[in-house]
């Protein structure tokens, strides 16, 4: 079972997504997650990455988010998002977008959409393979003001070349690597030059 843990939707349970496919964020990483982020959340535009039973980015909604885009590439999965923000009243808040990450991200930045706050818990094998952060930076779909967050395994080591690396908070196994929308210094560069893009 998951449990909002603050704001105006504490306390509402929300449906599981029967798939192993899916770890939802437990609810002391959830806590500790937002803990941190703090004040950022209240009128941010929410990206809600690899978004699963889809409770950060609704757990963003409650703590004053003004809207949240959630991708999610499993169809179970898409509709059980749509399912919890209908049990938070949150329908008109929300949007579920059933796509393949990258694809999802090409989309936003076409129609130049623009986040404050991005969370990202993907696969641990999907960031072995690939870069979500590169596509990120690509697209240009974080505000240069903005804050991304992504969720990985303490022996995994995101991408520096993409985004200033602001913080790094270890909670055993798992990790929270935080980025500024600062593009870095390095892939900067390789824009300028014309590489790279």
């Amino acid at each position: 079972m998951i449990r909002i843990i603050g704001g105006r939707f504490k306390g509402r349970k929300l449906k599981m997504v029967s798939s192993p496919a899916v770890r939802p964020l437990p609810a002391r990483l959830r806590g500790s997650l937002f803990n941190i982020l703090q004040s950022r959340v209240v009128d941010a535009f929410f990206l809600d990455g690899f978004a699963g039973t889809g409770s950060v980015g609704i757990e963003a909604l409650s703590r004053g988010a003004s809207r949240a885009v959630f991708i999610e590439e499993l169809p179970q999965a898409a509709k059980i998002i749509e399912a919890n923000l209908a049990r938070c009243q949150a329908e008109d808040l929300g949007l579920v977008l059933n796509r393949e990450f990258n694809r999802a991200i090409i989309e936003l930045g076409k129609k130049g959409i623009k986040f404050d706050l991005i969370f990202l818990d993907p696969p641990y094998k999907l960031l072995e393979e690939r870069n979500p952060l590169k596509v990120i930076r690509k697209r240009g779909v974080l505000k240069p003001g903005g804050l991304l967050v992504i969720r990985h395994h303490r022996h995994y080591q995101p991408s520096l070349e993409d985004f200033k690396l602001l913080r790094r908070v270890d909670f055993g196994d798992d990790v929270f690597s935080f980025y500024s929308g600062e593009v870095a210094a390095a892939a900067s560069s390789r824009h300028r030059s014309g590489d790279g893009d």
